[in-house]
């Protein structure tokens, strides 16, 4: 079976490559922004003329954190409106047999009753910080329950939480939460300054090792059918304080930690419910636990730093 990935050459798309070995009945044809650009819907429409997949999954999307997706709110609704909608269009027009997009748990509203659960999707605005990208993330979700209905597409949808790894963008303005912790504590170290973060750190937040994410998109390719998206994200919950402890204990840095409480620390938490992901065979004993994930991410970091490091 040929799976054509999107985003082939991010964080979650290049964990692809690790896991490979244990998945050998597949092919995976990795795809990145440099191939093609799924903004324009012919570049889309070559890209599986090319590839001829029987299954796509899409992963690429305009990305960022808080300070990202409040400056360029705009530019991260358009881009993805477009990317997501040529996606799933030329797949309807190719008849690929089965499309499985990634969301996030953006799409769920800002007034949402915890744990989060899939039927919330729609049920109230998302938050201000990044609704931009969280509504073309959720018209990822209406496409595919509209091509589902009007063609019978098997176009499903997953939610993770938050995703790190090896590969992930350490751009300080648009990197999430983990990669912005691991460069600033870094380069804190290196330099002798003190790292700064926004807000005063007590938002809670779970996060997924991406490799954990790659496995269960297959698991999901195997043995989900259903139209409402599911959520597939490690419930392991943290503050993002102790994320920063965390990390700085594996970085062996000691020094000052300063919280920037002029800044928005945005939603203060949004912990998934992953029950249906669970009742279809996924085990929560399939996923890394953060202090093994975050060693992995600090090791390959440190190997790679500079010169191979996105967002640097």
């Amino acid at each position: 079976m040929k799976i054509l990935i999107t985003g082939g050459t991010g964080m979650v798309g290049s964990a692809f490559r690790y896991i490979a070995s244990e998945y050998s009945s597949y092919k995976f044809v990795l795809v990145g922004s440099s191939d093609y650009d799924l903004t324009i819907v012919e570049e889309c429409n070559a890209m599986i003329s090319d590839h001829r997949p029987d299954a796509i999954i899409h992963l690429a999307a305009r990305v960022g954190g808080v300070k990202g997706n409040s400056d360029f709110v705009a530019d991260f609704y358009s881009d993805n409106i477009k990317m997501n909608t040529n996606i799933l269009d030329s797949a309807h027009k190719f008849r690929i047999k089965k499309v499985l997009s990634l969301l996030s748990t953006c799409v769920y509203p800002d007034k949402a009753v915890y744990p989060l659960t899939e039927d919330q999707i729609h049920s109230g605005p998302p938050h201000v910080s990044n609704f931009g990208y969280a509504y073309a993330k959720r018209m990822l979700d209406v496409h595919s329950k509209a091509l589902r209905k009007q063609y019978g597409c098997n176009f499903i949808c997953a939610i993770p939480n938050n995703i790190y790894g090896p590969r992930d963008n350490f751009d300080l303005d648009c990197g999430h939460v983990v990669p912005a912790i691991i460069r600033k504590v870094w380069e804190a170290k290196l330099n002798g300054g003190e790292p700064t973060f926004w807000g005063d750190g007590k938002p809670l937040r779970e996060f997924t090792y991406s490799r954990d994410i790659a496995k269960a998109l297959i698991f999901l390719l195997e043995n989900y059918e259903g139209s409402e998206p599911i959520n597939i994200g490690n419930m392991e919950e943290m503050s993002i304080h102790s994320a920063v402890n965390k990390i700085c204990k594996k970085l062996k840095y000691d020094g000052q930690i300063i919280w920037d409480t002029d800044k928005p620390s945005g939603q203060f938490k949004k912990p998934s419910l992953n029950n249906n992901f669970i009742k279809i065979g996924w085990r929560n004993s399939n996923y890394t636990s953060f202090n093994d994930g975050i060693n992995q991410t600090c090791d390959w970091f440190l190997e790679n730093y500079p010169m191979n490091i996105r967002g640097i």
